[in-house]
């Protein structure tokens, strides 16, 4: 009788999934993936600890959240603070000590310079704004510096540091303007001794990024175009200014929540616009990594109870198989409505596809791999009732294969 429940639920999971694709809808265009037309090198997804503000992950959750196998997060980038006194710079150094032993990259990001180096002045109605004084501008660099070293030598090489966390954001921080970003970055950041993070605007506004692009030897000393997205529209996600000026730069977006800090990262359909964003994060502003705000949070990929979120599923299906050096490649973007996908070459040629399906029905949904050579694909599921399950294996002919999207879902497959 034990057993019975258990034939019951598969047959009926059987039957749903045949009726799902004999209902299903037949996309308007075949997606064609063309791994010769190669984009952006992708560096990573992850997200944010702040110790000092939220408290650390334990012990099991640094393993969900940077591991890759299944029931894992994936994540290949953490992000954390720079505190402005060096009594505090240990709070992150456990987590992110982890991150890297799992593969992942760190970087850091400062609120506050160290409040001897800081001024208040008049910013409009705040009286008590601050900002960096100028005289203390190298002193601030070898600040970074030393954090940077401090690090280094407990066991964690940071990839990048950024000069500023929303430098135009600053009413509980530090403002820049961008010419004092620019000052900065022409006088002092070639002193740095990681990679350098600018600006970090909270909404990527291009005035903040715009006179460092256009600006040499600012350009010279920075090597990672950082920008947040909150409230920043699909339509201003293209940036032609860095495609024309940035070569031998990257782009990442630094940090975000989407769609709100309100809800349950658990809310479906809702968490699919997290999918949707990643995708036109990927393809439309070509960002070469996604970082979330808090790893555990509510509204984030981690509850609070340390299990994945369907926010979090969403993500893990870039995370876990985008991994850091994998290049996307052309795909069609958007072959039928609510349908997105993207697609991404690895090591001994494999192609990772994200297919995410935000419609109330089923679309199938035709691939074709250009020159593939690939036998099958195996596919991981995201919807109502499943977090990143593994759906077995489906056959390539011809380069070619055909599969069912289901309804409000995301579907993650893997070429072999």
């Amino acid at each position: 009788m034990g057993a019975l429940p258990v034939l019951t639920v598969a047959a009926s999971a059987t039957e749903a999934s045949a009726a799902s694709a004999a209902s299903a809808v037949t996309a308007a265009a075949a997606v064609i993936i063309d791994p010769s037309a190669r984009r952006q090198t992708i560096r990573g997804f992850g997200g944010m600890t702040h110790t000092a503000w939220i408290g650390d992950l334990t012990a099991a959750q640094r393993d969900t959240a940077f591991g890759t196998g299944e029931g894992r997060l994936g994540f290949s980038v953490l992000r954390i603070p720079v505190p402005e006194n060096q009594a505090d710079w240990s709070r992150d150094v456990a987590t992110a000590k982890r991150a890297i032993e799992l593969g992942a990259t760190v970087i850091a990001s400062p609120w506050n310079p160290p409040a001897r180096m800081v001024e208040t002045f008049v910013r409009g109605s705040q009286n008590n704004a601050r900002r960096l004084r100028y005289d203390m501008y190298g002193a601030y660099a070898q600040h970074l510096n030393d954090f940077t070293a401090f690090m280094r030598n407990n066991g964690v090489n940071l990839y990048g540091i950024s000069v500023q966390n929303e430098p135009d954001y600053a009413h509980d921080w530090t403002w820049w303007t961008p010419t004092e970003m620019v000052r900065f970055l022409r006088e002092n950041a070639g002193s740095i001794s990681t990679r350098v993070i600018a600006p970090e605007s909270f909404q990527y506004l291009k005035n903040m990024s715009d006179p460092i692009l256009n600006d040499p030897t600012a350009l010279a000393n920075v090597d990672i175009i950082g920008a947040h997205l909150y409230g920043t529209s699909f339509a201003n996600f293209p940036y032609p200014l860095f495609k024309q000026k940035g070569a031998g730069k990257e782009l990442w977006m630094t940090e975000v929540y989407y769609p709100n800090s309100t809800d349950s990262a658990d809310l479906w359909p809702q968490a699919l616009d997290v999918g949707e964003h990643i995708h036109r994060a990927m393809v439309d502003a070509e960002f070469q990594a996604y970082i979330w705000w808090y790893i555990r949070r509510s509204y984030g990929p981690m509850r609070e109870d340390g299990q994945i979120s369907k926010r979090g599923a969403n993500m893990a299906h870039f995370a876990r198989f985008v991994r850091p050096g994998y290049v996307r490649i052309e795909a069609t973007k958007n072959p039928a409505s609510n349908v997105y996908v993207s697609a991404y070459l690895g090591g001994n040629s494999t192609v990772a596809i994200v297919a995410i399906n935000k419609g109330t029905a089923a679309v199938s949904q035709q691939f074709t791999l250009a020159n593939g050579t690939a036998s099958r694909v195996s596919s991981w599921l995201t919807d109502a009732s499943r977090n990143v399950a593994p759906q077995g294996t489906t056959g390539v002919s011809n380069g070619s294969f055909t599969v069912t999207l289901p309804a409000r879902s995301v579907t993650t497959y893997v070429t072999a």
